[in-house]
């Protein structure tokens, strides 16, 4: 019906809701009498909606609308209280009645009616009903005075939980904050943290998104907006509803019709269980809701006996009741003369149906009045009717003196108070078609939900398929079918391992940007709020999701540097060995004679043992291998300085024996010259025996010098020690400058001062540069520049004090006699 003037439709509806409120019992209402009268409402019409028809001039439609489907909820409360009547184990005794109104789906109506049931020519002790929980809100303050329980089948805002504030209130339809958890739950199973809510402007929609929100905030999931539009949708409210929606959470459906219109599709529908099972929606939108996903209401298998109920639909109850002459006219869109709801045909569409004919048969028709399929908000209706019965039988049960009010007493059932049947009723707990039905304190039955996806069938259309228990365990995204393969819907893609998350100030959880973990940290998980540090002995590896043992560092032998060291150590000591052989080979011959054989044969012995020395700082460190490396370094080069130190003193006293009648080479003699080595060496030997005494080297596994490297190294122990070994070298060593200094311009065919005197500057040449780089380096190269420094001064001793004497020895042998030496 199509009117101009809003106020014109209101009134029809009104009009249409009073003949159901006002008139007689016997057409505005459906009424069977009994011990107890049990009230009920629902909405058997709809409250007008609107909607736009054009974009180009927005024109207001108000549709008045039967509903078949809660006349299918009526209908299914006549049938549970035949059911009870006809039964002997429960309430045997009592006759079950009932009292219905249409509330309309108006508050309004919805207060008289209630009142009407109340406080009218029938008083009903309970109440089911209202369908809304907006509705219901209204009706538990309104009969809060009277005391009567009120027991919703479909009512389900979680704000009708709060005891205080209403406190006879019941329901057998599960509260929002159990599906809630659920819907955020299912969001979050299959990574969608980003998501857009909408709902229509109404008190129960914004509890509920704002119940939504608090809950997925607590799983990660984030809305990407929040948007409520107006029942009366306008062209720019439109326009801005469908610019915003994205992966959407909808508590209810108006903007379906809206979409279809511009074809926007490939959107993932999240639905709440009031439209998730809503067949109406359907029709001309298979493209849009594909794919949607929801929790629904448990469905009862069957409810034996209750479609022969609802089909036993007699000539004269239809025209009697005004219900279901509405219904037989909508269903069949033909008009029933003398009926109870024939004096509305004046009204609208009526004018121009048919008489019907009276050959109609429900069966041949498709209506949601006898569709059983979905028996999810009857279901709830069903079990409410057998709360009541059970509550009753327990208060028939009830033992005289062992009552629960006061004194003890009992409750007549043919004549109590309503506050003492809902006593009974919070103490429920019963079983019907093989479920246990019970509540919690808050009146809130225990939450069942179905999953269900609308699918597309082989034949293109749409259906609505109940998601199997063994999917839930198991593979779920593969027992379903979503509107696109690839949908993601994030704010932030995940973090990979090896990096965390870093919140953007001001945003959601759900925005944040991936930093990579620093050195020394890994994360193994996706989406790490932090990073872990590796223990000491591990390392991240590239990519920072794992730790793994730090390489292990140390001068080897089988490095390219380790080698040539090695090399150059056993170079040295061969041809160390070579020129005893020379010596020994030559050993009378003049030259060798003249520069004190002894002390060159045990100069070429100890400079061997500092070439081998060397092999001591390379393979891995060990406890006995650094007590050893250290004091054989200090007393190997004691030695060699003592011994070059003897040769000075001897060419010093040589000379200074050729004047006449000197007694100094007595002085120092071949007893002497060992002494002094010794005494030289046994200074170093002291000090080398306290520093192991004290605070001997060891191994060391070094973790600070590089992070991702354990370098094994010889620790020195004492500093002070280490020290004190290498000073005293440089002792020695600048003493035998000293005196090869004070003897190079001695007379003499071949001076032996002069070579010491070159020997020893490159000593301290190769010492003085190795003290910055030894404190400036670290790790293996440190080694490495100690072994160099070995080798180097070795070398330079070797070379520069006997490379002359091989040379005359063997490539100059006429040189190689006395008379040469003793020319002037």
């Amino acid at each position: 019906m199509f009117v101009r003037h809003k106020a014109n439709i209101l009134y029809l509806l009104k009009q249409k809701c009073n003949l159901s409120s006002s008139t007689g019992l016997t057409t505005s209402s459906l009424y069977e009498d009994g011990d107890v009268v049990i009230g009920g409402l629902f909405p058997l019409h709809y409250s007008p909606v609107s909607s736009p028809l054009t974009y180009n001039k927005p024109v207001i439609i108000f549709v008045y609308s039967f509903s078949a489907r809660a006349l299918r909820w009526m209908q299914t409360m006549t049938f549970a209280i035949k059911e009870i009547n006809e039964r002997t184990d429960l309430l045997p005794r009592l006759k079950l009645g009932f009292h219905i109104r249409d509330s309309c789906d108006d508050i309004p109506v919805s207060l008289k009616a209630s009142l009407l049931l109340a406080n009218g020519q029938t008083v009903s002790s309970v109440i089911i009903g209202d369908a809304g929980s907006g509705v219901s809100m209204a009706l538990l303050r309104s009969l809060g005075s009277f005391h009567i329980p009120l027991v919703s089948y479909f009512a389900s805002c979680s704000c009708l939980s709060n005891q205080r504030e209403f406190p006879t209130f019941m329901r057998t339809m599960p509260s929002d904050a159990f599906q809630i958890k659920a819907l955020a739950q299912l969001v979050l199973y299959f990574g969608w943290t980003w998501v857009g809510v909408i709902g229509v402007e109404s008190d129960y929609a914004r509890f509920a998104i704002q119940l939504f929100l608090q809950e997925s905030v607590r799983y990660g999931v984030c809305a990407a907006y929040t948007h409520f539009y107006p029942v009366g949708l306008s062209h720019q409210a439109i326009e801005k509803l469908l610019n915003v929606i994205q992966v959407c959470y909808v508590c209810c459906n108006y903007c379906i019709l809206p979409m279809q219109r511009r074809n926007l599709t490939g959107f993932q529908w999240i639905a709440s269980e009031a439209w998730a099972t809503s067949k109406s929606l359907w029709e001309n939108s298979a493209n849009l809701l594909k794919g949607t996903l929801g929790f629904a209401i448990q469905r009862a298998a069957v409810i034996p006996g209750l479609q022969q109920h609802l089909a036993a639909l007699t000539p004269s109850a239809i025209h009697r009741i005004a219900f279901l002459a509405e219904f037989w006219e909508e269903t069949f869109n033909c008009r029933l003369n003398g009926s109870a709801n024939a004096h509305n045909h004046g009204l609208g569409s009526q004018q121009s149906r048919m008489p019907c004919k009276g050959t109609e048969v429900l069966h041949d028709v498709y209506s949601p009045y006898s569709d059983v399929t979905q028996l999810r908000v009857s279901y709830n209706v069903y079990k409410a009717v057998y709360l009541v019965a059970y509550a009753l039988q327990d208060m028939s049960n009830c033992k005289a003196g062992e009552g629960p009010f006061v004194k003890n007493t009992c409750a007549d059932p043919k004549n109590f108070k309503p506050w003492q049947l809902l006593h009974y009723m919070k103490l429920a707990n019963f079983s019907t078609l093989g479920e246990e039905v019970n509540f919690d304190k808050n009146g809130d039955p225990i939450a069942y939900y179905d999953l269900m996806n609308w699918q597309t069938g082989p034949d293109g259309s749409l259906d609505l398929v109940k998601v199997e228990e063994s999917c839930l365990f198991s593979h779920l995204s593969e027992c379903l079918n979503f509107a696109s393969q690839a949908l993601r819907s994030v704010c932030s893609s995940s973090c990979p391992p090896g990096s965390r998350i870093a919140r953007r100030k001001g945003e959601p959880i759900c925005c944040y940007d991936c930093v990579p973990c620093a050195e020394g940290e890994f994360s193994n998980t996706t989406d790490s709020l932090d990073c872990s540090r590796c223990s000491g002995d591990t390392w991240p590896n590239k990519a920072r999701d794992l730790c793994i043992p730090k390489r292990v560092e140390y001068l080897s032998y089988h490095e390219f540097m380790g080698v040539l060291l090695c090399a150059a150590s056993v170079l040295g000591a061969g041809v160390s060995l070579v020129i005893i052989a020379i010596f020994y080979t030559y050993k009378d011959t003049a030259l060798v004679r003249a520069n004190n054989m002894e002390l060159s044969f045990l100069l070429l012995v100890f400079l061997t043992i500092c070439f081998l020395v060397g092999l001591l700082f390379l393979g891995k460190p060990s406890e006995w291998l650094c007590r050893i490396r250290y004091p054989a370094f200090g007393i190997s080069f004691a030695l060699c300085l003592s011994c070059l130190l003897a040769k000075t003193v001897v060419v010093l006293m040589a000379f200074r024996s050729r004047l006449p009648g000197s007694p100094v080479m007595k002085w120092f003699g071949t007893k002497q010259q060992r002494a002094s080595v010794l005494l030289g060496t046994t200074v170093q030997v002291i000090v080398c025996f306290i520093w192991l005494l004290t605070s001997p080297p060891h191994a060391n596994h070094n973790k600070d010098y590089h992070s991702s490297t354990i370098i094994v190294e010889c620790a020195t122990g004492s500093e002070v020690g280490f020290w004190l070994v290498l000073g005293y070298i440089g002792v020695l060593a600048c003493m035998c400058l000293v005196l090869a200094f004070m003897a190079r311009k001695l007379p003499d065919n071949f001076n032996e001062a002069k070579f010491i005197t070159f020997s020893i500057l490159i000593f301290f040449a190769v010492w003085v540069t190795f003290i910055p780089v030894y404190m400036s380096t670290g790790g293996k190269y440190i080694v490495a520049v100690h072994v160099f420094a070995i080798l180097a001064s070795a070398f330079g001793l070797l070379l520069c004090i006997f490379a002359p004497k091989c040379y005359i020895i063997l490539l100059k042998p006429e040189k190689n006699s006395k008379k040469f030496l003793m020319q002037r």
